[in-house]
């Protein structure tokens, strides 16, 4: 299979469901001109025409909304947030438009619409252009929520999103497009809501997901020198979770770390701790331990942003602690 980059299999997916459909376009800041902040919608203005891929002016809210009720009248937009810290602004777009409609109108309105970007820390952007807010959508009913850790999956979950008749939230590590991996030729899609085994192993369960699946890999390949063996359970989704995987890595063996990038107050991990706890309670030898992101803002500094997030030496550590090995 030919390796290529998470941003060309983003950049596939758009061009493969633009081709199909051609109720699909792209809209956002900067996506069609300048070709993306991050290049994922490269040669999309010169295939389709400034009808199906439409530069916005900077406004979130207004985008969004625009997008909304593109959804309602039988289009399938694809939103670009140049990154999800921007999402904030559109908010009530999101929440009370697009997760509601198709409750609030008894089933007239589906609302085929997919909001992309990037999000998490990248490379010292600070506080406001750092944060990981996976958690704030999952909260909603009537989100879908997408946080794809490696190309296969981007590009096979992006074609999913797309063809989904519900709002997708399409969360893209900030610092994973330039990573490659083996994506097949032709069509294929990963089905959303589908958890994936990215390494098996009999020790100890690590779940994570986006850029944390690489960070955990990392770890599991310190800890395999020494003898300890991980599973790593990509949930891929996170709403709707595919519980039944991680609950039975658990039942196998014994112990669960979970990975995020986000805070750790009322984060994912929290949810999947439950979930564990509720299922899988007389299986544990341990806690369910948690490696997250300080409960701050991300300072600039290179030192400081390295210790606010989460590392493969801490998950080392992490599933030591669940071992008890000192």
């Amino acid at each position: 299979m030919p390796l290529i980059t998470y941003r060309d299999a983003l950049n596939q997916a758009l061009r493969e469901e633009m081709q199909r459909d051609p109720k699909v376009f792209l809209m956002g800041e900067e996506v069609g001109v300048y070709q993306g902040a991050y290049k994922v919608s490269r040669g999309l203005l010169q295939e389709f025409g400034d009808r199906r891929v439409i530069d916005t002016p900077i406004t979130e809210e207004g985008f969004t909304g625009v997008g909304v009720g593109a959804a309602m009248v039988g289009l399938r937009p694809v939103i670009e947030m140049m990154t999800w810290n921007f999402s904030m602004l559109a908010m009530d777009q999101i929440i009370n438009s697009a997760a509601k409609m198709l409750y609030m109108s008894g089933g007239q309105f589906r609302i085929p619409i997919v909001l992309r970007g990037p999000g998490g820390a990248a490379h010292q952007l600070a506080a406001q252009h750092s944060q990981s807010l996976e958690s704030w959508f999952a909260h909603v009913p009537g989100l879908k929520v997408v946080a794809p850790s490696t190309p296969y999956d981007a590009k096979g979950l992006l074609k999913a999103a797309i063809r989904d008749d519900d709002p997708v939230i399409f969360c893209e590590g900030e610092t994973l497009y330039g990573s490659k991996g083996e994506v097949p030729d032709g069509d294929y899609v990963v089905p959303i809501g589908v958890a994936d085994v990215k390494r098996e192993g009999t020790d100890v369960t690590i779940v994570a997901w986006s850029k944390m699946v690489s960070v955990a890999v990392k770890a599991a390949d310190t800890l395999a020198a020494e003898g300890i063996s991980c599973e790593i359970i990509d949930p891929r989704t996170l709403r709707p979770l595919d519980e039944a995987p991680i609950i039975a890595s658990v039942q196998k063996t014994n112990r669960c770390v979970v990975v995020e990038e986000g805070w750790e107050y009322s984060g994912i991990g929290a949810q999947l701790a439950y979930l564990i706890h509720r299922d899988a309670f007389s299986d544990l030898d341990a806690p369910v331990t948690r490696v997250t992101g300080a409960d701050v803002p991300m300072p600039y500094a290179k030192n400081l942003e390295h210790l606010a997030t989460p590392s493969a030496a801490r998950v080392v550590e992490a599933v030591k602690q669940v071992l008890y090995i000192d």
